[in-house]
């Protein structure tokens, strides 16, 4: 939409601060609700919200969905934010990586620990979409990776005066950042050598990480762990006590002029999802809320 293209342009610029990736105790077979949300009161008009994105390992999409009436740039000194760090787990198995295109989040859960650990990603530009409804694994890790544009890529840098190398050499402007996990012939996890990006999509189809978070992967995931990709815009659970939660995303625009719309992407409901909403208990009231507003937030909707 929009509103994320003024984002883009104005988060160049800022400067994030490193952050440790979220860990989660992982919660019972029966239950996928983790973590508590927080607020942050912002300290001075000169704070960006990436920066404060980056403190709490969140992306950009994460604190709009969040706080729909902040300021995407500079948020007013003394505003108090939410900061959503309670989340549904996926619907997909508890094991390797877990990536939830629509969330950007990207879930990994190490093999004998009983966690699950969550970060942040930046994902695909329209018609560079990164994949949906694929299982792979990872092929190999590259610590200083090189990257290859595609020839397409170089004609429309080229179009704009901007010559790009056949192969961009390994290091710290390399746009790929200082380390890969490969899960395809087209497709990697990988750094980035800018500071922003995180929660927007503005790859070239790969899931982009802070430098910090790719670093931690790098050193963590084995070669030949399973990998998801999955888009689930909306997260249910049913949870031991009773409570029925729903957590609602925006979906992913599939076309320039929906993107670019003001007009809310339609939402499309699984069946599964369906039956969930239709369970006599449900409170309309705060179904109807709920997906018209999008908050990224797990939400009971049942009393």
């Amino acid at each position: 939409m929009t509103t994320f293209r003024l984002i883009l342009l104005a988060v160049i610029c800022s400067v994030t601060q490193p952050a440790l990736a979220t860990d989660y105790p992982l919660p019972p077979a029966n239950s996928r609700l983790v973590g508590e949300n927080t607020t942050y009161t912002v300290k001075h008009n000169k704070e960006t919200l990436e920066s404060i994105a980056a403190k709490y390992q969140l992306g950009l999409s994460n604190m709009l969905e969040a706080n729909p009436d902040v300021d995407p740039f500079l948020p007013k000194a003394g505003s108090r934010l939410i900061i959503p760090q309670q989340l549904i787990l996926p619907d997909a198995p508890r094991e390797g990586i877990v990536i939830n295109v629509a969330e950007m989040r990207l879930y990994y859960y190490p093999k004998g620990e009983h966690i699950v650990r969550v970060l942040p990603i930046g994902i695909g530009q329209i018609g560079r979409d990164t994949p949906e409804n694929w299982v792979t694994q990872v092929y190999r890790k590259k610590d200083g990776p090189t990257w290859t544009p595609t020839e397409r890529m170089r004609k429309e840098h080229a179009a704009r005066g901007e010559i790009l190398p056949k192969v961009w050499p390994a290091g710290p402007d390399n746009p790929m950042g200082l380390y890969a996990l490969y899960v395809g012939d087209l497709y990697a996890i990988h750094g980035t050598n800018a500071n922003f990006g995180i929660g927007l999509r503005v790859s070239q189809g790969c899931v982009r990480l802070r430098a910090p978070d790719i670093k931690s992967l790098f050193e963590t995931v084995p070669v030949g762990t399973r990998v998801q990709f999955i888009n689930q815009p909306i997260k249910a659970t049913q949870e031991p006590d009773g409570g029925r939660y729903l957590e609602v995303h925006q979906p992913l625009s599939r076309t320039e002029a929906e993107f670019d719309s003001t007009a809310p992407v339609p939402l499309q409901l699984s069946p599964a999802i369906t039956r969930f909403i239709a369970h006599r208990d449900t409170d309309s009231f705060v179904i109807k809320r709920l997906l018209e507003d999008r908050t990224g937030m797990p939400t009971r909707i049942n009393p």
